[in-house]
């Protein structure tokens, strides 16, 4: 299959056109359904396979998880994207491009993990969408699209609703991980609209996979004593870091970054339900107040303002 039978977005969501069949396969798909679905999907395992990584804390370390998510993703991406190829024919800035994204992705799933472990994850979720308002902010052009912001903003705020004395390690990691979220969507969305895609994605993860390797291997090794253990590891890695990044590839190359960045504010709403649903951590009256407002905020938005 050729380039010329891909659309543009597919072949910006796929990289190269010489890129091996599975990642031509993969680009075809980013436009068999509108980008909404695929953040959509995206957003639900954003924070379903982190939901079930908790519940393995105390058989893995927090930093063994993180080291098994990202290795898993490293090592299912290799063979379709062939990080190696993509690196070496990459030019200089693109490099530097890969080499951050790849920095970001390590740092941000090690914090994220331990805000997890200290924090509820629909806490966690409301703290990553306020880093990305910013970034919602530069590409807003109407006043509707303003007036959307606002109501998820004021939801998220409700979400929120906690005593900054009460973990501040907790909230550390917990800003730290948005701070750099942030970073993901800015460099995820410029690979994306470069052409790297879903290869530039597959090299950025063996980028992280490097920088992670001496952290959390230690932590990691029970894992590789247990069966069970490790086929549960490596499924939380695929429903982490494979299948959600792949999805934000497909979104962020048919959506404007600004929209991408309002979009996210349905993360809180996500990781409130699925931490329902897996930890048992049920939302107050204030909290289902703010998924509402959330909800509404992303219902207001129209990408074609933007």
């Amino acid at each position: 299959m050729t380039s010329q039978t891909q659309t543009p977005a597919a072949n910006r969501a796929a990289g190269r056109t010489d890129a091996p069949r599975p990642i031509l396969a993969l680009g075809g798909l980013a436009n068999a359904l509108p980008p909404h679905v695929w953040f959509c999907v995206s957003a639900v395992f954003h924070y379903l396979g982190p939901a079930f990584a908790v519940l393995l804390f105390a058989q893995v370390g927090v930093l063994g998880m993180a080291w098994l998510r990202i290795a898993t993703a490293a090592l299912i991406f290799a063979p379709l994207t062939r990080p190696w190829r993509v690196f070496a024919r990459a030019d200089r800035a693109q490099r530097l491009l890969l080499l951050a994204f790849g920095a970001c992705l390590a740092v941000m799933n090690c914090s994220f993990y331990l805000a997890l472990d200290r924090l509820p994850i629909s806490l966690v979720a409301a703290i990553e969408f306020v880093g990305t308002i910013g970034v919602a902010l530069v590409g807003l052009r109407s006043p509707r699209n303003f007036a959307a912001l606002a109501v998820a903003v004021i939801g998220t705020l409700l979400l929120i609703d906690v005593k900054w004395s009460s973990d501040p390690a907790g909230l550390f990691w917990a800003f730290l991980n948005g701070a750099l979220f942030v970073g993901y969507i800015v460099i995820g969305h410029r690979i994306a609209q470069t052409g790297i895609g879903i290869a530039g994605l597959g090299t950025a993860m063996a980028v992280a996979f490097l920088i992670v390797l001496p952290i959390g291997f230690g932590e990691a090794l029970p894992a590789f004593s247990s069966p069970q253990l490790l086929i549960a590891a490596i499924g939380l890695g695929v429903c982490s870091s494979v299948i959600p990044y792949i999805c934000d590839q497909f979104a962020m190359v048919r959506l404007p970054r600004a929209s991408f960045a309002l979009m996210l504010s349905l993360l809180p709403l996500t990781a409130t339900l699925i931490g329902v649903i897996v930890l048992r951590q049920v939302p107050s009256v204030s909290d289902c107040t703010g998924i509402a407002l959330v909800i509404a905020g992303v219902a207001m938005h129209r990408p074609g303002a933007v």
